[in-house]
């Protein structure tokens, strides 16, 4: 094994570490920023702001410690895109399953930008 496999194989405990952690906490946010639509649509919307407020402080107790992990080895670009991969990838079903909306294509044509995105952020390291 090369030094430059080496240094790769490293930097992939951080990053994987990094993006598992972005995965919980995504699926806080989603519930936080959300959920309060179908679950509290009756309540004031202070409650739903206060509820969600809660619900998020878990996303930060992970998304905080995620970001500064990635950091380590990527990008602050790197790390927001990866989010955005993630965010899609946790709204959509999300919001077909839990909210009853209906899948449409624009979520495919959307997901196609981000592929750009994270093409455009990691091109240098490809």
């Amino acid at each position: 094994m090369n030094w430059n496999n080496l240094v790769t194989l490293s930097n992939l405990y951080p990053v994987t570490v990094s993006i598992g952690l972005l995965i919980c906490g995504n699926v806080f946010m989603t519930f936080a920023w959300y959920a309060h639509l179908k679950e509290l649509h009756n309540k004031p919307w202070i409650v739903a702001a206060l509820v969600s407020w809660f619900i998020a402080l878990f996303e930060y107790l992970l998304q905080v410690p995620a970001n500064r992990i990635g950091y380590t080895v990527l990008t602050i670009g790197q790390l927001k895109i990866i989010q955005e991969v993630i965010t899609l990838s946790m709204f959509v079903p999300f919001s077909v399953y839990y909210l009853r909306e209906p899948l449409k294509l624009d979520y495919l044509w959307a997901f196609f930008c981000l592929i750009g995105a994270v093409y455009f952020v990691f091109r240098e390291k490809l």
